[in-house]
């Protein structure tokens, strides 16, 4: 071998050991801990996708988690915060402990307290591993420099040392206890439902003051146009028809034999349930055939009520094309609403709603077609819309109170202030 050959060897001998050197003590130092972190991630990031966390904070032009989108409260206006690790616009310089108080305890790294539009009342039932693995999650994505100003409520809602009183009267801090007496998948479903899902912002009653009536959990609100319904096991109204099968399916494609998701909870099986293990929907899906109905059915209007046969008349004519004479549409595509519990609702917001202004189902992997339901506010006058959604609401073993013209105009006056 020449001299210049073995100074050549002799080089890649030593950076061959250098690099081996260097490997070894990289994995020794933060190997381990690398892979920590990752799986801390990850699991930030699904339970990201299990609160729904972008539903409120995604940028006006979609950057995840900038912040911005308008939340309509009964009180006025508030605008979702930036969340990405921005160190001048979002949470970049807030440390895991302001973090967890905000989320869990409803108080910002200043001391004022956070506006329940953000579910801290639901997040506290979450455990600070849990609330720690979606900030680790969280600072893995990009930072968006955008300054959103999240509150814009009238005085005096907008003063928010009132939210100590709010607080006071309805949030109770304090992570999910499990019940010994039922299934780890019960508790499971349980944890999910009360905690990170937090369905009852939207499904259980609220007061005058915004807090939730526990006694009617889960038993349906209006909120935004439109009617979370009734998700207890009640058949009038609730989920009683449904298999344990039929919520999983519902939840992972957002169609089912009954039903097809649309509005806000389209938009929450598109982006945060459609995403979940099949394990955590079956969890779900066993919680939800446990909650008790405490709902007495309404009695049915007479066939022969005027209203009733107009009613009847424009269903022919506008809705039996897909959802057929007898209403029991077609399965995964058009709603059975013959045997679609929520169409009695309690209140009609979203039948009114969707016959007005139409629909767009969700479109998922599973059920990737998303039909879309025209709309007949332009075709028919309000008594016409009161009649055919009194109609659908009192028949096929439906019973419900009569819609008034008076509902559906200013349901369409709403509507289109909102456009």
């Amino acid at each position: 071998m020449s001299t210049s050959a073995a100074r050549v060897s002799l080089v890649a001998l030593l950076a061959w050991l250098m690099l081996s050197s260097s490997a070894r003590v990289q994995g020794a130092t933060f190997g381990a801990s690398d892979r920590q972190d990752f799986a801390q991630i990850e699991r930030g990031r699904y339970l990201t996708r299990v609160a729904d966390c972008v539903a409120c904070h995604a940028g006006a032009d979609g950057t995840p988690f900038a912040g911005g989108r308008p939340i309509e409260t009964p009180f006025g206006m508030l605008r979702a915060s930036n969340i990405t690790p921005d160190g001048a616009t979002g949470i970049g310089t807030w440390s895991d402990a302001q973090f967890d108080a905000a989320i869990r305890g409803g108080r910002m790294p200043d001391g004022s307290r956070v506006y329940p539009a953000m579910p801290y009342p639901y997040y506290t039932k979450m455990s600070r591993n849990d609330v720690l693995a979606i900030r680790a999650y969280l600072n893995t994505v990009p930072p968006a420099h955008h300054e959103v100003m999240s509150n814009q409520l009238p005085f005096p809602y907008k003063m928010r040392s009132l939210m100590a009183v709010w607080d006071a009267l309805y949030f109770k801090e304090g992570e999910f206890r499990e019940d010994a007496s039922k299934s780890p998948e019960w508790n499971r479903g349980a944890y999910l439902v009360e905690g990170p899902g937090h369905c009852g912002a939207c499904h259980t009653p609220k007061t005058s003051l915004g807090g939730d009536e526990l006694k009617h959990a889960y038993q349906g609100y209006a909120l935004q146009g439109w009617f979370a319904p009734d998700i207890t096991d009640s058949e009038d109204v609730g989920l009683g028809r449904w298999s344990p099968t039929d919520i999983v399916e519902y939840l992972k494609g957002g169609h089912n034999k009954y039903s097809a998701a649309s509005g806000p909870m389209g938009e929450e099986v598109v982006d945060s349930s459609s995403r979940w293990t099949e394990a955590d929907l079956q969890a779900i899906a066993e919680y939800l055939k446990g909650l008790p109905a405490q709902r007495e059915a309404s009695r049915p209007l007479a066939g022969g009520d005027p209203v009733m046969t107009a009613g009847a008349a424009i269903y022919w004519d506008a809705c039996s094309a897909c959802h057929k004479a007898d209403g029991s549409g077609v399965p995964y595509l058009f709603p059975d609403i013959a045997h679609a519990p929520s169409v009695a609702s309690r209140e009609p917001t979203t039948l009114i709603r969707v016959v007005l202004q139409g629909a767009e189902t969700a479109a998922t992997d599973e059920e990737p077609t998303g039909p879309q339901m025209p709309a007949f506010g332009w075709q028919l006058t309000d008594a016409q819309v009161a009649a055919v959604v009194t109609y659908i609401r009192n028949s096929w073993s439906h019973a419900a109170p009569p819609v008034s013209e008076r509902e559906v105009r200013a349901a369409r006056t709403s509507l289109a202030l909102d456009r």
